[in-house]
């Protein structure tokens, strides 16, 4: 009689794991890792199965969040800077400032200190936004948001955002922005 763990993978059933509400993670066919279990686990310890709660499902939720941890100190030609302050509602499930938020953030003070040297005619295309991760910053920590231009040419703009600690000045994320701006005349016409 042939020994079951020599059998080929391919000869073997797929194994399916079921999470609490019954859903699989193993797709017909597919096997499952031995770690799905792992990770089911771990994404239900976080919320993925709650409920979206109807105040995240208004108009521009996204907007009056992000503005709500945001304050704007100075603004001046090619250089912003901004204060936030690290709330229970932007954490991770490590507790530190969720790596989507920074991002987030970044996006926005990057925009806005593009705007200071980027005329009104022209729209703005985000073309990359790269991130680094260098520290965590924990709850009710303050940060300092600075956002400066690097370089505006006549078709890109390029933006810095640095966030450190507003007590020791510690660096804890920095990104680069690349804007592409065209004038709005030119940025579709019609086929017809």
């Amino acid at each position: 009689m042939a020994n079951p763990s020599s059998a080929s993978p391919a000869s073997r059933e797929p194994q399916a794991l079921s999470s609490s509400d019954g859903a699989t993670t193993a797709r017909p066919g597919e096997r499952s890792t031995p770690y799905a279990s792992n990770v089911m686990r771990f994404l239900e310890s976080v919320g993925i199965s709650n409920p979206i709660p109807d105040n995240y499902s208004s108009e521009d939720f996204y907007s009056d969040f992000l503005c709500n941890h945001l304050k704007t100190d100075t603004v001046r030609r090619g250089h912003i800077t901004c204060f936030t302050t690290v709330k229970p509602s932007i954490l991770n499930s490590m507790g530190g400032l969720h790596g989507g938020v920074i991002a987030a953030i970044s996006e926005r003070v990057a925009i806005a200190t593009a705007r200071t040297v980027v005329g009104e005619d022209k729209e703005l295309f985000l073309g990359e936004l790269a991130m680094s991760y260098l520290s965590s910053a924990t709850i009710n920590a303050e940060l300092i948001v600075d956002g400066s231009v690097v370089r505006s040419g006549r078709n890109t703009t390029v933006v810095a955002v640095e966030f450190k600690m507003r007590k020791t000045g510690k660096l804890v994320y920095s990104s680069r922005a690349t804007f592409y701006n065209s004038p709005i005349a030119k940025l579709w016409t019609s086929p017809y």
